[in-house]
C-alpha cells in the first residue's frame, strides 16, 4: 500500500471529537503497529494530528493554521507551542 493511502485510511479511523489509543487505532485499521506508527509521525508532521501519550487526535483548522505559523516564522514570536501548551519565551536582553 502506497504510504498516501495507507495515511488516508489511517487518518479516517480517528474520530472527529475525542481521540484514540494507538493500539485501538491498529485494531480498527487492521494494519500492522510499525506501519500505523510511521503514519502517525507523517500526519503529525503534516500538522493534522496531535499525538500524546494518552492517544491521537485530530488537530482543528485553527490549531493547524497556528502550528503551521509557529513552524514557519522566523524565532521572533513572543511564544512557543510545546504538547499544546503555549508558552511565552524567554528573551535575552
Amino acid at each position: 500500500m502506497r504510504e498516501e493511502d495507507l495515511d488516508w485510511a489511517v487518518y479516517h479511523r480517528i474520530p472527529k471529537t475525542g481521540g484514540i489509543t494507538v493500539e485501538d487505532l491498529v485494531a480498527v485499521t487492521g494494519i500492522e503497529p510499525g506501519a500505523v506508527t510511521a503514519s502517525l509521525k507523517r500526519l503529525e508532521h503534516s500538522l493534522l494530528i496531535r499525538q500524546t501519550e494518552e492517544g491521537v487526535r485530530l488537530l482543528s483548522i485553527q490549531e493547524s493554521l497556528v502550528e503551521c505559523q509557529c513552524r514557519h516564522t522566523i524565532d521572533d514570536l513572543p511564544f512557543v507551542i510545546e504538547n499544546g501548551v503555549i508558552r511565552a519565551t524567554r528573551r535575552e536582553e
